[in-house]
């Protein structure tokens, strides 16, 4: 049930063991070749931990295996983003709306006027543009310092990751145009380009993804360091929007499937959070067409059931209930 905390620690380590076990040898879905130095990723590298909120930490597989985080750091720079500048001024400026159109649609910056979700790229690019700073690199280092923070240790560039991105992003750099033209931006638009390129190429691990999401399940306090990171509201709004656009226009299959807020990247990881108990963090690089992780979803729906994660999910309570017969 989605109330309560999860099941004693030797039985979420089994738990975990036994959905690496049973995903491992899926074939399906293809490595990304979005940017040419993600399409050199290995295939089969899996990795999977889940992360409570008390810091117990279980893991399986390629769980500290280094990769791009991607679309992952979205959550997160929103966060950042909504903690300085306050909630409703963030949502006036980046929108919360889904669009049902894929992360990187131009159309959906048309039809809405500007971004409409900071879980998709027009909206991210902005929230990075709002970002507290004088410039780029002050930008940058607001957030750099902010993504580690949630990971509980330095992130580093991954410098291969980041020069193939800024060769290649020509469509991320016309969306951000685009914002521009509709008065969306807080920035140059080439500049905060720049800035979400360097925060998608951090190197992170399953481990990573994990303590980052346990941080927003347990009001913004990392169940490493014990550092509050950002504010209990702010971790509710980022739920929020997780929920609503997290896996892009397969969302709603994705709430229906697994039941929990949720963000993926086209590095192959997923960070799943349950509120009030802990995240999941996954790492394999084959995709689905929409650009998430065919294991990682996997993996996610026997873990919302076996952990009893799912938000939607609920048993009746216990005791005498009056039992209905029929219309009075």
């Amino acid at each position: 049930m989605s109330t309560g905390a999860l099941p004693d620690a030797s039985q979420v380590q089994i738990q975990v063991d036994e959905a690496h076990r049973r995903c491992r040898g899926v074939r399906d879905g293809e490595v990304s070749s979005v940017y040419p130095a993600l399409a050199v990723a290995e295939p089969d590298r899996f990795g999977v931990c889940v992360v409570a909120t008390s810091g117990a930490t279980h893991v399986a597989g390629d769980a500290d295996v280094a990769f791009p985080v991607m679309s992952v750091a979205k959550p997160f720079v929103f966060a950042l983003v909504c903690d300085a500048l306050g909630a409703q001024g963030v949502r006036r400026r980046l929108g919360v709306n889904a669009t049902g159109l894929p992360f990187n649609s131009v159309a959906a910056v048309e039809r809405a006027g500007g971004p409409t979700n900071p879980m998709v790229n027009p909206g991210a690019i902005a929230a990075v543009s709002l970002a507290p700073g004088d410039d780029a690199d002050g930008r940058w280092r607001f957030l750099a310092d902010g993504l580690s923070r949630f990971a509980g240790r330095p992130l580093e560039l991954d410098v291969e990751v980041l020069d193939s991105a800024l060769a290649t992003n020509h469509r991320n750099h016309a969306i951000a145009r685009l914002l521009e033209s509709f008065g969306a931006l807080g920035s140059d638009p080439a500049e905060a380009t720049e800035v979400y390129t360097r925060a998608c190429s951090l190197s992170v691990t399953a481990r990573d993804l994990a303590v980052m999401g346990a941080t927003l399940a347990d009001g913004g306090v990392n169940p490493v360091t014990g550092e509050q990171v950002v504010d209990r509201e702010t971790c509710r709004h980022t739920l929020a929007v997780m929920a609503t656009a997290g896996m892009y226009e397969t969302s709603g299959d994705w709430l229906f499937d697994v039941g929990m807020p949720a963000k993926s990247g086209i590095g192959g990881g997923i960070v799943t959070v349950a509120p009030g108990k802990g995240a999941l963090g996954t790492y394999s690089p084959r995709l689905d067409p929409a650009g998430n992780s065919v294991r990682g979803q996997l993996v996610a729906a026997l873990l919302a059931r076996s952990l009893g994660l799912d938000l939607f999910s609920s048993d009746p309570a216990p005791g005498e209930r009056p039992r209905r017969t029929g219309p009075e």
